[in-house]
């Protein structure tokens, strides 16, 4: 064959390959519509870019709704963005906070499939396609642009964007692009965590195969009865009602207590129990897709196991299974995976971050936040090592933007559990309305990088965030300034520099890092916060005693000459601070952050990834 004939027939079979698949272009391609694929799709869109989400199943959601894990673990007084959007509709739709906390679990429990269909009418959008039981053939980028091949109910199609979003469960795409990537526990060496492992290995977290009961009452019939499975052993699930002790659930006390724990609205119970339960260990990494798929059938046979040892050996034949999923056998679409590949990204969001967030600057990139402790799954898998996760305190945390952006790969981000964090961090970053704030933040970048026409490691962080307040999200985890704080995005900005810092605890089931709106700033406090922006202040006299209107115009003039207590006196109408204006007036981080924010624009200077100012 000549070189001319072989030019001529790779060229016929490059083009005849192209006919075979009908095409499409958007801005941004995001493969998985689970949480975090879901919440980028619909903010990207929002913000005007034109975006496709391609998902193997026939839901939104993933562990959300397709997984079956609806109680909602964290973030309760955190109602960030699409999240806080979310739990309203549900309020909305059962009826208020009340209808929705129905099990001991969390503060919001709803039924998978309300779940799918509010996520579905949010993700209505003109420039929002949604490919359902798609599933990506591969990804390779072509001149500059992400080619995406994928089938669909037997037919090829292809996708063609600027941006490539992995919103998988699992990071499914890292090792198809190219990028970098950590997977399972990592070591001591390697994280700096004085709680991680000598050695580093590949075991992940336990998974679930989550089953919705309904409680039928009286039936006598059989339907809703599960078989018993072939390999049944009911000592695996003997002590489901006898956890003793303990941080995480203290005791349970009988049966009743157990199945309550996730007690969803309309007589509906999730079975997600961790204590010789319905997790499994499947070591995924280690398999080849044959092997996975066998896997997963032997973890969804350990909870039909669970529910026949519910129905039969503890008596609750009044529990069935519902029909909650578009699924024969009334089970999920998915197991729900806790943990995937981890992208070595812009930064590394450790344990060290998450306990002393103030003796480093990533704070200052935040673009989500969590109050969930550090919670890992690994009964099932006796060879993991131990590590007392439950001991390890943090409070409340951000996620840096740079966590969300792989360190090799050009116009690729990740937007689920697959972020740059330890494998100890992913034992928080992985809960629901968390990846739901990492989805939407992805989302925010890839349209801002589209709107700019720039890479996304070069999208200013700034903007990202301003982006996340303009949508009500935190990117500081204040439990104290919500969203209708007409103040709200003055203190988060003022927060997101350092110029006033929050007061972090480890609390139960819900860290929080308190703001303390209310609270008198002396003059020592706001130079401290100020000198790191401002070393002009360095000289400057200051006191114990509260700020006020008098010591801020003298203070400020010497970093900007048309700051002037009339200028101060100006503002404060403008905004609106209710408290009538006074000179010598002791003011709180409230006004502080207000006044602040205004005259100087602080939140104005440039950080890089790792929070230092440009």
């Amino acid at each position: 064959m000549t070189k001319f004939v072989r030019t001529s027939y790779f060229l016929i079979c490059s083009l005849l390959s192209l006919v075979a698949y009908s095409q499409s272009e958007v801005e941004i391609v995001i493969i998985g519509g689970g949480a975090g694929g879901t919440s980028a799709g619909i903010q990207a869109a929002r913000m005007g870019a034109k975006v496709q989400i391609i998902e193997k199943t026939a839901w939104l959601g993933g562990m959300l709704t397709a997984a079956g894990v609806s109680a909602i673990d964290g973030n309760h007084k955190m109602p960030s963005g699409i999240w806080g959007e979310f739990r309203q509709k549900l309020y909305d739709h059962y009826g208020g906070p009340k209808a929705v906390a129905t099990g001991w679990v969390s503060h919001t429990l709803f039924e998978p499939s309300v779940g799918m269909a509010i996520l579905t009418e949010m993700a209505n959008l003109d420039n929002l396609d949604v490919e359902y039981q798609a599933k990506f053939d591969s990804v390779e980028k072509l001149d500059g642009k992400w080619l995406v091949q994928y089938k669909k109910k037997g037919k090829s199609f292809s996708t063609e964007a600027s941006i490539l979003i992995d919103a998988t469960e699992t990071g499914e795409l890292l090792p198809l692009v190219g990028a970098n990537f950590r997977l399972g526990m990592d070591s001591k060496a390697d994280t700096g965590e004085k709680e991680a492992p000598e050695s580093a290995n590949s075991i992940v977290q336990d998974l679930t195969y989550v089953a919705i009961l309904k409680d039928v009452g009286d039936e006598k019939n059989r339907k809703g009865l599960v078989r018993r499975p072939k390999d049944y052993n009911p000592n695996a699930y003997a002590c489901a009602c006898k956890r003793e002790g303990g941080e995480m659930f203290g005791s349970v006390a009988d049966c009743d207590q157990m199945l309550t724990y996730g007690k969803l609205p309309n007589d509906k119970y999730m079975i997600n129990w961790p204590n010789c339960g319905n997790d499994f260990f499947v070591d995924w990494p280690e398999m080849t897709q044959a092997q996975q798929e066998e896997a997963l059938k032997q973890a969804k046979d350990f909870t039909q196991g669970f529910v026949y040892y519910i129905q039969n050996d503890l008596g609750y034949n009044n529990l069935r299974l519902a029909n909650e999923f578009p699924t024969k056998d009334s089970f999920p679409m998915i197991p729900y995976h806790r943990e995937g590949r981890r992208a070595k990204g812009k930064t590394f969001l450790v344990v060290d971050h998450l306990e002393r967030p103030y003796d480093f600057k990533l704070y200052r990139t935040g673009v989500a936040v969590g109050d969930y402790p550090i919670d890992h799954h690994h009964d099932k898998n006796s060879d993991t090592p131990k590590i007392e996760f439950i001991n390890i305190k943090v409070p409340s945390y951000s996620i840096p933007m740079g966590s969300l952006i792989p360190e090799q790969v050009d116009n690729f981000l990740v937007s689920d559990k697959n972020i740059g964090v330890s494998n100890i961090v992913n034992g928080t970053t992985r809960l629901q309305p968390v990846v739901l704030g990492i989805g939407q933040a992805a989302g925010t970048i890839a349209a801002i990088a589209v709107k700019e026409q720039k890479n996304t490691s070069e999208v200013s962080i700034r903007k990202v965030q301003q982006a996340l307040l303009e949508s009500r999200a935190f990117i500081m985890p204040f439990v104290d300034v919500p969203p209708d704080d007409k103040a709200f995005g003055a203190m988060q900005r003022i927060g997101a520099t350092g110029i006033l810092q929050g007061y972090g605890i480890p609390y139960k089931w819900a860290n929080e890092t308190w703001f303390y709106p209310e609270r008198i700033v002396s003059e020592f406090e706001l130079k401290k916060g100020l000198l790191p922006l401002y070393p002009k202040l360095k000289n400057e006299h200051v006191s114990g005693v509260g700020v006020t209107p008098q010591f801020l115009a003298i203070s400020l003039n010497k970093i900007d000459s048309e700051i002037t207590l009339d200028v101060i006196r100006e503002i404060w109408g403008s905004e609106g601070i209710g408290t009538p204006f006074s000179a010598s007036l002791q003011l709180d981080r409230r006004t502080v952050s207000v006044l602040i924010d205004k005259l100087l624009n602080p939140f104005g200077l440039e950080v890089d990834f790792h929070g230092n100012f440009n």
